[in-house]
């Protein structure tokens, strides 16, 4: 077996735990938020407007971060 291989084999195990770690962690995280959002909008159901918008931006902080982490993964993967 060639030794460059055997690395390169590496490189890309590592892309796909970074990748698949980021995916873990992000569902993780909106899950929680969605589980305190909904909490919260059933102990204050008049504030639930105010909830859900915060939610959703948190969400979409959530994704983004998930998305530079993947992108970052697969830019690791694909390098020379």
């Amino acid at each position: 077996m060639n030794p460059g291989t055997f690395h390169l084999g590496l490189i890309h195990l590592a892309a796909g735990v970074a990748a698949g770690m980021a995916v873990i962690g992000g569902g993780l995280g909106i899950g929680k938020l969605a589980a305190s959002a909904l909490e919260a909008s059933g102990r204050q159901p008049e504030a639930q407007s105010d909830i859900r918008t915060t939610m959703i931006i948190a969400a979409a902080l959530i994704e983004g971060v998930t998305l530079f982490a993947e992108v970052i993964a697969i830019i690791m993967a694909l390098r020379p």
